[in-house]
């Protein structure tokens, strides 16, 4: 039996005919620039392969998982990936409810819970039910209370599901936030209606709603007066105009009336009202109800519940002393001590009961904190968990599969770990291996690239400049290899940028007594004109400092809005800046029509060079896949047609009109360099660059994206495809492009995320240019690169969680000063 995964005459994108032999059962690493071919030969080649080879052994139709770009891949096993894409975007979901670990959180409470009587407040104990996990979506029985007979409904795990609604706080459906309209946003209450008041209301829509108000208002015997500015009119109209007549804001006034039946009549929405509306209408178009967030809503926690997302009766309910929103609460390594404690808690028949549960769920824990997440909460949602964080909740459920004869593929799992994690995750992936299986890693950590069994470089270089194999052996071998840039950083022939030495600075940023969500009272000395990391283990506090109290107390002196009172007693030091940037890995871009030319602005300067070479037949709007004119009509610019399958996932298909091109004949005729608009969005920056290099406006925005490590980068890539770092690196490009005034404060969360070694060494370049230009930089970071580059360091900890919070030390690196 053929010990090796054999590939031969790999030549997708851009890899150049690679042929090499990976070891079966082992931990492989694969690295090189970013760019440089890595994903495409793990994802798009022996992923895809390994899938439709299964498929296509149960005999089930592959016509949709194409082959690969290759002459033959042979030794090849079923392939499960866990990559960087957030899999689930729902309000809904928490870290509890993905990991299953509050499922069963559910079932201990719905077994041995403990609650007060509604009626005469003692303590019903529990009924030990044992279909306490039957249909969740039944009613529970009555059973009467033990101390005055009351019916009291039984416990079932629905009873403590804030998604069912047993479970489900009633104001907020379980959301644990409710949306308010912000009346200050919505209206301007210096101008009347007809004025233009109204801030979502343009000129006509305005001259549309006036008749509605004031045929409402006569429908009501008041009057409304639309040249009154908005803040003098009385409670009536502007209960009318804010919430309209069938509120409950406005039929309070008029208790025994019926609204208007006809919008002639006088049946006006209202402003807020129909905001709401639609915001609820759209709750599969993130993007809207993003800009009706902008436009005047109101994320707060709900009054009711809290945030727990939990009725009373089930926020009420208790085990050994603790509700089971405390225990959501608890980071999940507390949690696991709690849990090893029940036994000694929990009387005879009452284990023989929940020991089964309870030993499940501290098996799932333990897997949890052993891929570097105990610090995480049950209770938080997914929608604000890293891409790193979401990929070691996928691999702590593959840790508890027990699958043997597995190609495990998984991309750069160290991300967001601080090193002192990284030796507990490589443990992980050779426990994945020892089970029998093969783990494919895309890493750049030097630390897992020595941990391997196995190492294959690709590049040398990125884009067309890669896709060859450099080097492959063990760690040692590639280390010795000439020509491999990763082979010299193993080594140590390169060294690691070094730090410029920068003494420390008079002018500063102090923080005072921080202590959002679990910092502990943190003062913190920020230097300005320096290069400032902030690095500590996962958890600790370090984005809650920056990005949290730092960003937001930013936002609110320079733009007026955006902190929480109470984060903490003051910031010294803001009269030495003209602005703050915060640049963070949220997505740049959420419809596949966004892209890195449209977001960098170069598409713009493209446009107006193509029809400049059109001679005066075309104009810069023919080049948009955006508007109609010199777009594919057929597929709306988009390449690509969506076609419904009934009961099954729509499938995309390209476009049998512009073949996937986007843009009609006579738009792909124009040509510059050699290229027509079509082929120069499927080019990279770095031959983008080289086709305009005689354009300035359009090379030297081209030129930033180079600097910051995006030179690989397709100008026509997705925006959505975007993995955080790259989003992140894109916007600090595009940034660096806008006129320095003043001196600025850039916040960046872990701007090398992604990146190789070498790639690292060139994104602190372009930092080091903006501190060597009189602006102030700070990183959170844990790549030791960065952290030695620096000239000060604040370092939190000394765990995550409850345990992390704490200022452990600031200052120079090599001589921090111990706090």
């Amino acid at each position: 039996m053929d010990s090796f995964i054999r590939v031969t005459g790999a030549r997708l994108h851009n890899l150049r005919n690679v042929s090499l032999s990976l070891p079966k059962n082992k931990l492989v690493v694969l690295t090189g620039l970013s760019g440089s071919g890595k994903s495409t030969l793990a994802f798009d080649t022996l992923h895809r392969e390994g899938q439709r080879q299964y498929l296509e052994s149960l005999g089930m139709v592959t016509g949709f998982v194409s082959r690969p770009a290759v002459d033959s891949i042979t030794g090849l096993s079923p392939s499960i990936s866990v990559d960087q894409h957030h899999t689930n975007r729902s309000p809904r979901s928490t870290v509890g409810t993905v990991t299953e670990v509050f499922t069963y959180l559910r079932l201990l409470w719905s077994r041995i819970g403990v609650r007060p009587c509604p009626d005469c407040g003692k303590d019903i104990p529990p009924s030990y039910a044992e279909d306490a996990e039957g249909d969740e979506e039944a009613e529970a029985e009555q059973r009467p209370c033990p101390h005055c007979g009351t019916p009291v409904p039984e416990l079932v795990m629905g009873s403590f599901s804030f998604n069912k609604p047993a479970g489900a706080c009633p104001a907020c459906t379980g959301l644990g936030e409710v949306i308010r309209p912000d009346i200050r946003r919505l209206v301007e209450g210096g101008k009347p209606v007809a004025q233009g008041a109204v801030k979502g209301w343009n000129t006509k829509y305005t001259e549309w709603s006036l008749p509605v108000l004031r045929a409402a208002a006569g429908h009501y015997g008041f009057t409304f007066d639309a040249d009154t500015p908005v803040d003098e009119l009385g409670d009536i109209p502007r209960d009318l105009l804010l919430h309209g007549v069938e509120s409950p804001e406005f039929r309070r006034h008029f208790p025994d009336t019926e609204p208007p039946a006809t919008v002639s009549g006088g049946r006006f929405e209202g402003v807020a009202t129909a905001l709401l509306r639609r915001y609820n209408d759209r709750a599969d178009d993130p993007e809207y109800r993003e800009r009706a967030e902008q436009q005047g809503l109101l994320k707060q926690p709900c009054g009711e519940c809290g945030g727990t997302r939990l009725r009373p009766e089930s926020r009420a309910v208790t085990v050994h002393g603790h509700t089971i929103v405390e225990a959501a609460r608890l980071p999940l390594t507390d949690l696991g001590t709690w849990l090893a404690g029940l036994r000694e808690r929990s009387g005879g028949d009452e284990w023989l009961l929940v020991e089964p549960v309870v030993a499940d769920l501290e098996e799932r824990v333990r897997r949890l904190v052993d891929v570097g997440v105990g610090y995480l909460t049950l209770g938080q949602a997914t929608p604000s968990l890293s891409a790193g964080e979401t990929q070691r909740l996928r691999l702590a459920a593959l840790l508890g599969s027990g699958l043997t004869g597995v190609l495990y593929v998984l991309d750069e799992p160290t991300i967001g770990l601080h090193p002192s994690d990284t030796e507990r995750l490589v443990r992980v992936l050779r426990g994945l291996r020892d089970l029998g299986n093969t783990v494919l890693v895309i890493e750049h950590d030097l630390e897992v690239l020595r941990a391997a069994d196995w190492v294959v470089d690709v590049g040398p270089g990125a884009g067309r400049d890669g896709g060859r194999i450099v080097a492959q052996g063990t760690p040692a071998e590639v280390a010795r290899t000439e020509g491999s840039t990763t082979g010299a950083y193993l080594s140590g022939r390169l060294p690691a940028p070094a730090s410029r030495g920068r003494a420390d600075a008079d002018e500063a940023l102090v923080i005072h007594g921080a202590r959002a969500h679990n910092l502990k009272n943190v003062t913190a000395r920020i230097p300005l004109g320096r290069l400032v990391t902030v690095t500590g283990p996962s958890g600790s506090g370090k984005s809650t400092l920056i990005l949290g109290v730092l960003g937001r107390a930013a936002r609110r002196h320079f733009h007026g809005a955006g902190e929480q009172p109470g984060e903490h007693d003051g910031i010294d030091g803001w009269e030495n800046l003209s602005k703050a940037v915060l640049i963070d890995q949220e997505p740049i871009g959420r419809v596949p029509r966004s892209n890195a030319a449209t977001y960098s602005d170069v598409f713009t300067p493209v446009r107006e060079t193509y029809a400049a070479h059109s001679k005066g037949a075309l104009t810069p709007g023919h080049f948009s896949f955006n508007v109609p004119g010199g777009r594919c009509e057929r597929c709306e610019g988009a390449g690509l047609l969506t076609v419904r399958m009934h009961f099954l996932p729509a499938v995309e298909v390209r476009c049998p009109t512009c073949k996937g091109r986007r843009f009609r004949p006579e738009v792909l005729a124009v040509r510059y360099e050699g290229h027509d608009i079509a082929e120069l969005l499927a080019a990279t920056v770095d031959e983008a660059l080289t086709v305009f290099a005689g354009v300035p406006v359009i090379a030297s925005r081209l030129q930033r994206m180079v600097d910051v490590g995006l030179g690989y980068l397709p100008l026509g890539q997705p925006a959505t495809t975007l993995s955080g770092g790259e989003a992140q690196r894109l916007n600090l490009a595009k940034e660096l492009g806008r006129r320095a005034t003043g001196r600025t404060l850039y916040l960046l969360d872990e701007p090398t995320t992604g990146l190789h070694a070498a790639d690292t060494a060139r994104l602190l370049s372009v930092l080091q240019r903006l501190v060597d230009a009189g602006h102030s930089v700070v990183t959170i970071e844990h790549n030791l690169d960065v952290i030695h580059a620096s000239d000060w360091l604040v370092e939190l900890g000394p765990q995550g969680g409850s345990s992390g919070g704490q200022l452990m030390s600031q200052g120079a690196p090599g001589v921090r000063m111990a706090e």
